[in-house]
Parts: structure tokens; sequence; C-alpha cells
């Protein structure tokens, strides 16, 4: 579920998702999925933020 306005406890610099809190770098989300497109990650590179929405779309 998008809140209105940030979550403090989520810090988000991606820009261009529609959970992104605008002004300030934060989702709006209450949580947040993550994921890996890896088979046995083992660095930040291979994790995903699965509740990412293009704004394009």
């Amino acid at each position: 579920m998008k809140f209105s306005a940030k979550n403090d406890s989520i810090q988000c610099s991606i820009k261009n998702c529609v959970h992104h809190a605008g002004t300030v770098d934060y989702c709006t989300l209450d949580t947040i999925q993550i994921g890996t497109h890896e088979m046995n990650p083992t660095k930040k590179e291979c994790t995903d933020c699965e509740s990412f929405v293009n704004k394009a779309q």
C-alpha cells in the first residue's frame, strides 16, 4: 500500500520510481520487497527492489 508521505524507514534515491517521495530520497511505501536476479547473491549489485515501478509506465 502506498502512503502519501515519505516513509522515514526506507531511504531511496531512485527518482524515476512512482514510489519515490519526490523532493527527498525516501520511499512512500509502507514495506518493500527485496529480491535477487542471481542464484547465489554475494554483492549488493545482485539484489533488486522488486517494489520498483517505473514512472514512465
